[in-house]
């Protein structure tokens, strides 16, 4: 299933890019030929920085995220170079647990969509290949678990590990 956005639903069953054997691995348009695929430290950077540019600009995401973040966007945009690094390129630079700073984020299904449309986009517009595919499957799986344990600390009196 698709959303207005373009991009697949969280939660929606997906398998590892180039594994389903239908030609087009992602249900994102065919891009360009003539694209590289994501291959070293300045690609994450690129992915990065041209995601996270239209992040802080966009209407339902900007709000949640600058509020957050503030004046500290080159330390997280570092934060995330690393994060990219090492599940891309299997270079493990990142030394840290993503989720607990989401944890209580004022987020639904809604934002979830939107920045996984943004993620697709900017992965399509940049990037052609076998990682840049595993990009975009990562970040499907990164919203599903997210938006599922935080809706299970939103609705439990548990707290998330710090």
């Amino acid at each position: 299933m698709r959303t207005k956005t373009g991009a697949h639903a969280v939660g929606q069953r997906s398998s590892l890019p180039g594994k389903s054997g239908d030609g087009n691995k992602t249900g994102i348009r065919k891009k360009r030929s003539g694209m590289n695929d994501i291959t070293g430290i300045e690609d994450i950077k690129l992915l990065v920085d041209s995601f996270y540019g239209q992040v802080r600009e966009h209407s339902l995401l900007a709000p949640i995220f600058n509020g957050v973040i503030g004046n500290r966007w080159p330390q997280h945009l570092e934060k995330m170079y690393r994060f990219w690094q090492t599940v891309l390129l299997q270079e493990h630079t990142y030394y840290g647990s993503p989720f607990p700073p989401h944890a209580r984020l004022p987020v639904t299904q809604e934002h979830f969509d939107a920045w996984l449309g943004l993620w697709h986009r900017t992965v399509d517009s940049l990037f052609r290949g076998p990682k840049a595919d595993e990009a975009k499957w990562r970040g499907d799986k990164m919203a599903v678990m997210f938006l599922t344990k935080i809706d299970y600390y939103r609705n439990n009196p548990a707290k998330p590990l710090m």
